[in-house]
């Protein structure tokens, strides 16, 4: 921890728990679809990483989503399944982060995009309070794991990129960090956090 003076977290899956099979079992019910079928159908494709670029607003994603999985719903209905990944708060986090912010500065990036993002801060305020700043590609243009947007983060905190130890649960984000000169640890539980912290 003396080698180091900011923390970035991911949010989905570190700090806050969340399951895709959720949003399709919503759908189903609401389209009348089998939830494996819209599973098949779905996929994290260039109008979803664009999506959380910013480059493309929520009703053209979703107009994408109804193309790709054959629905024929409203964008309320979508936001209704978009929505319900999120089960809450990881066990333990927020006790881990209350302690770690009295003794470095604690940062949040997100690949994420604007309608999930308004529903996670009105529903986890509390457990995003310790971060001084939460970062989202949607706002800054660029998404883990691309270089540029560690580089964007480590220019916004006035941080060098080797001084951020950087918490993500996919490992490809946590390589990509690497890559771009941030210490990171992959996180597969709680307690790859405390680990890496104790």
């Amino acid at each position: 921890m003396n080698d180091v003076d900011a923390l970035l977290f991911d949010l989905g899956g570190v700090v806050i728990d969340i399951d895709f099979g959720r949003m399709f079992a919503r759908w189903s019910r609401l389209a009348g679809v089998p939830a494996e079928t819209l599973r098949a159908r779905f996929s994290f494709d260039a109008a979803y990483e664009r999506h959380e670029r910013g480059e493309i607003d929520g009703a053209a994603y979703f107009a994408s989503v109804r193309a790709s999985c054959g629905l024929a719903l409203s964008d309320e209905q979508l936001i209704a399944g978009w929505t319900s990944i999120y089960l809450g708060e990881v066990p333990g986090i927020a006790a881990v982060l209350r302690r770690l912010a009295g003794t470095l500065p604690l940062y949040a990036f997100t690949n994420s995009n604007p309608t999930h993002m308004t529903y996670v801060f009105r529903e986890f305020a509390e457990t995003l309070r310790p971060f001084r700043r939460v970062f989202v590609s949607s706002d800054i243009g660029c998404r883990k794991p691309e270089r540029e947007a560690f580089a964007a983060i480590s220019r916004a905190i006035g941080v060098p990129l080797e001084r951020i130890l950087f918490f993500d649960d996919t490992l490809a984000n946590v390589e990509g960090a690497r890559a771009a000169g941030v210490p990171s640890v992959h996180v597969r539980s709680l307690q790859d956090v405390i680990a890496a912290v104790a």
